[in-house]
Order: C-alpha cells, then sequence, then structure tokens
C-alpha cells in the first residue's frame, strides 16, 4: 500500500521504468500476427495473450488484483483465475460511458458479480479496446489507478503498433510471392498493393539479401531497412530460406543507387552484407525477372564486393550450368595446371583491363615478373592472355570455377 506522495512519486517513476523494459522486449521478441487484435467494432483488440502480460507485469509491481476485460464486459485476464470468461457488469457501464467507473462497499450489491475497486477505460486512437480494474479500496487507489490507464494504454498502443508492422510485412510478402509466380496478375494482387500502399509506378528495382532469420539482430535489421525507406514506396520481407527482398517503385536511378549504398551501410553493422541488385524492370509482371537477376548477381558475385549489380555480371546469366559436368570438365581442362600464384595473376591481369602497369602495380611485383607469369601461363594452358581470343576463354574458365 502506497502512504505518501514522496511514496508514490518513487513508484511511479520505477513503475513506468521497468515498463519500458517490458515494452521493448515484449513487442520485440514477444509479438506475432494475430488478426483478432485489429477488429476495431463488433470485437477484441486486445489478444489474451496481451491481456496477460498486463495483469502479470502491473501486479508485480502494485500488489493487487488486476483484471483486463473485454468491451463486452468478459474478463480476458485476471490475477483471480476464477474470475476469467466471467462477466464483468461495472466493466460494461465503463465501455458504455467512456468513463471510469468505482465500485465501492456501499454500492457493490448493486453489481453481485463484481468487487470493489476502479474500472478505467483503455483507449487507442480514441476508441475504448477494453478496460482495466483494478480490485481494491477506490480511496487507496485514486492517484495510482490513472497512471495504471496510462501505462497500459501505452503497452497497448505499443503492441498494437508492433503487431500493425508485423501485418503489414505478412501481407507485403503475399504480394511479393504472387509477383515472383510469373503468373498474369490478379485484379486483388493490385487491391493489396493499394491497401498497403505500395505505387505502382515504375521503375522497378528489386534487391536480394541473404538474413537469417534466427539471428538476435534480426528485428534491427528489418527496422533499419524500413527507417531507410521510410519514405519511399516499397515492399520488404521474407521470401525462401534466408532470403529477403526489397521491391522499390518510382524512384529515380540516382536516388535509388544512392540508396542502395546507405543500405550496405546499414546492413554491414550487423554483418549482413553483400547486397544483390537486380536488373531495372517497367512493369509489376516483369518483377519476378528482376528479382531472378538480382538473385544471380549474388550468385556470381566477387567475394570482397558488399554491392553487386545484375550488370556486373550479367555475362554469368548466360552460363547458369556452371556446376555442370560439363563445366567442370572444361574449367579442369584449362586451369588445371595453373597453381594459386598464377590464377591469381591471371585474374588480376583482368581485373586490370589487361595493363601490364597497373597489373603488376597491384601485384605489388615487378613488371618482368608479370611478363614471365603471364608466358607461364601460356605455356601451360596453350592460351596467351594477351591475346583477345585466348583471354576470352582463360576468363570463361576462371569466372565458371566452383570457388569463385
Amino acid at each position: 500500500m502506497i502512504k505518501s506522495k514522496n511514496k508514490l512519486s518513487a513508484y511511479i517513476y520505477k513503475y513506468i521504468d521497468s515498463l519500458e523494459y517490458f515494452h521493448y522486449t515484449y513487442c520485440i521478441k514477444k509479438l506475432y500476427y494475430n488478426s483478432n487484435i485489429f477488429v476495431l467494432h463488433g470485437g477484441s483488440m486486445i489478444t489474451k495473450q496481451l491481456a496477460n502480460q498486463i495483469v502479470e507485469q502491473t501486479m508485480l509491481r502494485l500488489h493487487r488484483n488486476i483484471n483486463v476485460i473485454q468491451t463486452n464486459g468478459m474478463i480476458l485476464a485476471s490475477g483471480d483465475k476464477l474470475r476469467i470468461d466471467s462477466i464483468h457488469e461495472g466493466a460494461v457501464i465503463v465501455a458504455d460511458t467512456r468513463k471510469p467507473f468505482i465500485i465501492t462497499e456501499e454500492n457493490n450489491h448493486l453489481y453481485p458479480k463484481t468487487k470493489p475497486g476502479i474500472n478505467l477505460p483503455i483507449f487507442f486512437q480514441n476508441e475504448v479496446v477494453g478496460i482495466i480494474g483494478i480490485t481494491g479500496d477506490p480511496l487507496e487507489m485514486e492517484e495510482i489507478a490513472t497512471l495504471v490507464q496510462l501505462t497500459t494504454e501505452m503497452m497497448v498502443y505499443q503492441a498494437l503498433i508492433a503487431s500493425e508492422r508485423e501485418w503489414k510485412r505478412k501481407m507485403q510478402e503475399m504480394v511479393f510471392e504472387e509477383l515472383m509466380s510469373g503468373q498474369p496478375l490478379q485484379k486483388v494482387i493490385f487491391e493489396r498493393i493499394n491497401k498497403i500502399g505500395f505505387l505502382n509506378n515504375p521503375p522497378f528495382y528489386t534487391i536480394m539479401l541473404n538474413i537469417n532469420p534466427e539471428s538476435k539482430s534480426y528485428q534491427n535489421i528489418l527496422q533499419g531497412i524500413e527507417h531507410l525507406f521510410q519514405y519511399d514506396s516499397i515492399l520488404v520481407g521474407h521470401y525462401y530460406l534466408n532470403e529477403h527482398f526489397i521491391l522499390a517503385s518510382g524512384m529515380n536511378e540516382k536516388t535509388f543507387h544512392h540508396k542502395v549504398v546507405q543500405l550496405a551501410t546499414v546492413l554491414q553493422k550487423y554483418s549482413a552484407l553483400p547486397v544483390g541488385v537486380g536488373q531495372v524492370v517497367q512493369t509489376l509482371a516483369q518483377v519476378h525477372h528482376s528479382y531472378q537477376t538480382a538473385r544471380i548477381a549474388l550468385e556470381y558475385r566477387q567475394q570482397e564486393k558488399s554491392i553487386i549489380h545484375f550488370e556486373e555480371v550479367e555475362l554469368f546469366s548466360l552460363l547458369k550450368k556452371r556446376d555442370s559436368i560439363e563445366a567442370k570438365h572444361f574449367t579442369q581442362r584449362i586451369l588445371h595446371k595453373l597453381d594459386g600464384k598464377l590464377l591469381l595473376t591471371l585474374q588480376s591481369f583482368f581485373d586490370c583491363n589487361k595493363q601490364l602497369a597497373i597489373c603488376a602495380e597491384t601485384l605489388d611485383i615487378h613488371r618482368h615478373t608479370l611478363t614471365y607469369r603471364l608466358n607461364k601461363v601460356r605455356d601451360l594452358t596453350g592460351y596467351n592472355p594477351t591475346v583477345f581470343q585466348d583471354a576470352l576463354v582463360l576468363q570463361l574458365a576462371l569466372w565458371m570455377r566452383p570457388t569463385n
């Protein structure tokens, strides 16, 4: 029992601090999508799971029985388990009047299924979404009741916002899966797109990421992505295994590429690189093709690159069968006599556009040493790296190595 205002103030601050931690852990770690949460009329916006959490966390600090009640008067959760699923007559009055209702020893006989205490409305966006009741002498709880009401509304607000965010992600994933099917787009897809606020305005850009949904930083990564693109038209979500997609619309090319660089910076903090960027397309019907090119970009990327555009590896899309027996025989036949040093030298030579001076500087070797190594490649493979046709064969063999 709280006996002084000083103790009350100390209690309030301690209570709010503990609830801030609870809000974070509950909303981020324990919430999942439940369609019942979004019923505004004819049902409750508060689930049993959330109601039980409110009761548990509040009673832990208030040491009084707490009831969380639906707007129809049914008790969802209570410290007194026998009262769960029973009708609270005082709560029905609160739902109708939108005002607190006090039950005392004097008027308790008018509401035989209740106990003395204070019952207060829980508001969300100016709607009464539930009632919280505190059992006990109303005179002792008059000041603390308002605090409990406010903190309960804060908990409900954060829970519903987190659930709404999760619902939106699920909708985005459903839309994206439809786009990936490659089938003619039905009217319902465009209705869903409008519902989640995605603009059907070209051009369309796709990005593919590999993120482990079980990682501790998973929610932080998704929130970081959503924050980065908060003023843009995007879909973002989980697609398959560790694959995650970002589909953006209506941006100019310069803005999009700037966003991609910013995205890489965000992902680098969580070791969630690389980023595969697909080919830009002009219609939603072509999005599945764009995403496939983003996947190819990641598949054929150079290991040290954090951002890979499809155009950088477009030629590789013609070599999709590099894991075939024929491809393995080809690379083995061309490269099997070359050791690691010669393979590195050859790839560096091609990366430097076959310019001897630049390549020698890159490898930190003398130009004569580079010429010696390239001549050795020619002697061992039968292909001269300085001749265009031979260089093309050698480059294809390097690209098609399974270790690349």
